[in-house]
């Protein structure tokens, strides 16, 4: 099931490559099934059951008049309205759910001397992942096919702490966010080891309504440093826990996608999935 679920997802990320490279040319569904070895029929219902939509409606979700209109469109959906809306809208606002704890500087003194970390190996919608935790919230987060680079990955970012292969609840709370239903989500707990400047631009990106995309430029106006564009960027490309922060959300103000630490076309399927997910309701 796991294996078919990789081969399902690696066709998909072809397919979303492909849509990405020819999206100005409109390629047709036969088009796209080609350019992954597969019937338009099969294509068809493999990508509807992953995406939720048609491959002809994600590649309007996926086109740069797409992330321009989104851009345009923020200034009447400001950020700030997610909270006075309460929890009505559950799905849109999942990321409420989430609460972030920076280390403090004994906590990862030392390369993580004194932390117990627990980590796992899972398979998300957009491939596997490795989730760790520490007795305080999730720490790490990163979409990796290879286990053994997955773990030395991080390894290095806490080399002096003890490791443990175990699945808790911290984890599980976590991957449980990309289900479809977050009515019974409990608060995701993060607990990251950041600058006080790197632990406010991910808090502001927990704001970001899911299926919305904003820019740069207005992260940095966000967190009242409106001159620090590539500082914000730098610290969304460090950001340690993908997905769960949604540096995925962030593009150019051009409507190009930018960066992304686990690769473009990932943040591509990442931002169609999400505005297939809000459209459907």
């Amino acid at each position: 099931m796991i294996e078919q679920q990789q081969i399902n997802y690696q066709r998909i990320e072809k397919a979303i490559a492909y849509i990405n490279d020819s999206f100005k040319e409109q390629p047709s569904l036969d088009d796209i099934a080609a350019a992954v070895h597969l019937s338009p029929f099969y294509f068809q219902r493999l990508f509807s059951e992953w995406a939720g939509v048609s491959p002809k409606k994600f590649m309007q979700y996926l086109s740069v008049g797409y992330a321009k209109q989104l851009l345009k469109n923020e200034q009447a959906t400001l950020v700030d309205t997610a909270y006075q809306t309460g929890l009505s809208g559950t799905s849109r606002l999942h990321d409420l759910f989430i609460s972030v704890e920076g280390m403090t500087p004994g906590e990862f003194k030392n390369g993580g001397e004194k932390l117990v970390i627990n980590y796992c190996f899972a398979e998300s919608p957009f491939g596997k992942i490795i989730v760790a935790s520490t007795t305080k919230g999730v720490c790490h987060m990163f979409f990796e096919e290879d286990e053994d680079s997955a773990l030395s990955d991080l390894m290095f970012r806490f080399p002096k702490a003890r490791y443990h292969q175990v699945v808790d609840k911290f984890q599980q709370d976590a991957l449980f966010i990309f289900q479809n239903d977050w009515k019974q989500l409990d608060q995701i707990k993060l607990h990251l080891k950041g600058t006080e400047f790197q632990l406010k631009v991910w808090e502001m990106l927990l704001t970001i309504p899911m299926g919305e995309l904003t820019s740069y430029g207005r992260v940095a106006q966000k967190i009242d440093k409106p001159k620090a564009s590539r500082a914000v960027g730098a610290a969304i490309g460090s950001n340690p826990v993908a997905f769960l922060i949604p540096c995925h959300r962030v593009i150019q103000t051009s409507g190009n996608l930018g960066g992304y630490m686990w690769g473009n076309t990932r943040k591509s399927a990442i931002i169609g999935w999400e505005a297939s997910k809000v459209s459907s309701e």
